[in-house]
């Protein structure tokens, strides 16, 4: 997210108000609204095209999928869908969709839905980020080559079932169709509203867009007719933006606030932690998390591999994760500790800017070269720039640091020729689910290398790719470990390409307003779900 959602303190305040187990959630007060704050405005509410770790929880609220997790769980259970069967070869999945379910707009949800939004995501007119993640659905070749309109692995037998039928069998599949990028838009919305359906989302989530005031406020308004009875227990949820992560910090100690989405401002992490009562309030987490910088591999000079592995080798990451107070760990690989597949004996490229010097020069850049490096505007991602500019200064590269809005970072990352160097702070890989194929094919993949793809570094090795697809089809339970090990190797050949360099994996910490203290539906998710509002309640 992932990813997701998908990073750094910003980034984690996603991890706060997923509720308990569904028997916890029950035990919320019904009624109330709760304010969060953000730094920048939302980029988009089209589910086919949001995400960064602003806007995933939001879309989650307005929209719904086939499949989720059970709240703060990695857990997967039918969401839109009642039930579903596999096939015994696992390439066929029949979903039997639930009763009672309806649009926004009041239409009920049907078969040709699931079908329009599958069609919708993977047509390469929709410039979806995830449309790689549904690479194993029948006819996704063609539709991705310009050659179909429609995928032919997805028909719809009656009203209320939907067949999907796979190329090749995908260990991952049910946990794409509860991702975002897989949630139901009904064709009508989106013929009236075109490209500006992100703006006028029509979902069938817990909660409905009421408001949009551009640069102002958002305001998500509690769905009566949503199908999941007893939920949501919000009425309202409003999202104020241009709020200064210090500004937000001190509305939420005054209880004017309940959710600074921006996070603990690093400035004032100390003090927070050292004051009993905010500390109180301060909400905790791990998450599979990496944080990177990219090097794009189709703009000199960082189509050599030996300029790349001189970058990974030019970065002092314990100096950068100083600058975050130490909530992280420094990163060799792609993959967080915590993720099957890591690599724990790993060693990685080691801080040495003398041979990095000497990569360097074997390059033909003995003198280094000028680039540019793009980060997003909200501190401490400038000052991580900052230290990131002067490593690589003292090999001879002068980085043009380039801070702008997250929203703006993402659209030149997602240019072919938009940004040599990117520092991916506030906009980090989260995983979207818990396997390690989630930190391969979005990010690393020839499907991610896109325009709109967070495929940032722009590199495509098409052995891999086949490589990750034979490791996807080992969907026997008993051969997992296989399965992980194929994808440590993946990740270990992707090393030596050096597309980016891993910089650290990250805690998360948030604060809650008074009025949430001792809510017991609220909840750091463990792994991959942002914000579920679905749950959230306060005890007024």
């Amino acid at each position: 997210m992932k990813n997701l959602l998908r990073s750094t303190v910003a980034a984690s305040a996603l991890a706060l108000c997923l509720s308990l187990s569904p028997a916890h959630s029950q035990e919320g007060k019904p009624g109330g609204a709760i304010t969060v704050t953000y730094k920048d405005d939302v980029a988009t509410l089209d589910p086919a095209i949001g995400y960064d770790w602003q806007n995933w929880s939001m879309i989650k609220s307005l929209f719904d999928s086939l499949m989720d997790y059970e709240p703060g769980t990695t857990t997967l259970k039918p969401d839109l869908a009642e039930s579903y069967e596999i096939s015994p070869d696992g390439k066929v999945f029949t979903f039997k969709l639930r009763d009672g379910v309806k649009f926004h707009n009041g239409r009920a949800m049907t078969a040709e839905d699931v079908k329009y939004s599958l069609d919708r995501v993977t047509n390469p007119e929709t410039q979806s980020p995830g449309a790689g993640f549904f690479g194993a659905i029948m006819g996704y070749e063609e539709m991705a080559a310009g050659t179909a309109k429609s995928l032919s692995g997805v028909t719809t037998p009656d009203e209320k079932t939907v067949r999907i039928e796979l190329s090749r069998p995908d260990a991952t599949f049910l946990h794409v169709m509860g991702l975002n990028f897989a949630s139901i838009v009904p064709k009508e919305a989106v013929d009236e509203f075109g490209a500006d359906f992100g703006k006028h989302p029509v979902g069938t989530g817990a909660f409905s867009l009421a408001e949009w005031t551009t640069g102002q406020r958002l305001v998500f308004a509690k769905n009566p007719d949503y199908w999941n009875k007893g939920l949501p227990l919000l009425d309202q949820i409003t999202f104020e933006i241009g709020q200064e992560p210090i500004v937000a910090l001190l509305r939420l100690q005054k209880g004017e606030v309940d959710i600074p989405g921006d996070g603990i401002p690093p400035a004032k992490f100390t003090e927070v932690m050292a004051d009993p009562e905010q500390k109180a309030r301060v909400v905790e987490g791990g998450q599979l998390h990496t944080g990177y910088i990219t090097m794009n591999v189709k703009m000199e000079p960082f189509d050599d591999v030996k300029v790349r592995q001189a970058v990974n080798m030019a970065i002092n990451k314990d100096r950068i994760v100083q600058i975050i107070n130490g909530r992280a760990v420094p990163a060799n690989q792609p993959l967080p500790p915590s993720m099957p597949g890591y690599i724990k004996n790993f060693e990685g490229y080691k801080y040495d800017p003398d041979g990095a010097k000497k990569l360097l020069a074997e390059a033909g850049h003995p003198d280094g070269f000028e680039t540019e490096l793009f980060v997003m505007n909200t501190d401490p991602q400038p000052r991580i720039a900052q230290a990131i500019q002067q490593d690589l200064a003292a090999i001879g590269i002068k980085a043009s640091i380039q801070s702008l809005a997250q929203a703006n970072v993402i659209e030149a990352g997602g240019t072919e020729n938009g940004a040599a160097m990117i520092w991916s702070g506030g906009m980090a890989w989260i995983a979207d689910f818990p396997d390690p194929s989630n930190f391969y094919g979005p990010i690393l993949g020839c499907a991610g290398a896109v325009k709109g793809g967070w495929n940032w570094s722009w590199y495509c090795n098409e052995d891999l790719d086949k490589r990750a697809a034979e490791a996807d089809a080992m969907v026997d339970p008993t051969k997992a470990e296989e399965r992980y090990a194929a994808w440590g190797a993946i990740y270990a050949d992707v090393m030596k390409d050096a597309p980016w360099m891993p910089v650290f994996n990250e805690q998360r910490f948030t604060m809650k307003s008074p009025r949430m203290v001792g809510a017991d539906n609220l909840f750091v998710d463990p792994v991959h779900i942002p914000i579920n509002y679905d749950h959230v309640s306060v005890n007024d």
